[in-house]
């Protein structure tokens, strides 16, 4: 059965960007990768490894393919909002209709979808 999403794996065009959105921006952390034979990175959040990097291989042409979009848990919207507003990376706020959930739409340097999701309770 399953238990839960393991991983997501981006290929990066550029790793020094990529680790700089996923790492600077965004506040996952690099952590402990074994040698699988090719440049990577693995990333984490919570002492777990939810984002895999690959170095190594090309960006297919169509870079969305049939996936739209990765989401995360997130927490104190109003340092998060900063960073990006302090480095000029473009976003979409929105609080969701309902639940009230914040939700923070972006494209990495790679072009994939990322949305962080924050509680309804958090101000800006």
């Amino acid at each position: 059965m399953i238990q839960g999403m393991n991983h997501f794996t981006v290929i990066a065009e550029d790793p020094a960007r990529t680790l700089e959105y996923y790492v600077g921006l965004i506040g996952l952390e690099e952590g402990p990768r074994p040698d699988l034979g090719f440049a990577g990175a693995w990333l984490y959040a919570g002492g777990r490894a939810i984002l895999h990097l690959y170095f190594d291989r090309p960006v297919p042409a169509q870079r969305a393919g049939v996936i739209d979009h990765m989401a995360f848990t997130a927490t104190d919207l109003k340092a998060v909002k900063a960073r990006f507003d302090a480095r000029g990376v473009k976003y979409d706020l929105r609080q969701q209709p309902g639940a009230g959930t914040w939700q923070l739409f972006s494209y990495d340097p790679n072009g994939a979808k990322v949305e962080l999701d924050f509680d309804a309770g958090e101000t800006l």
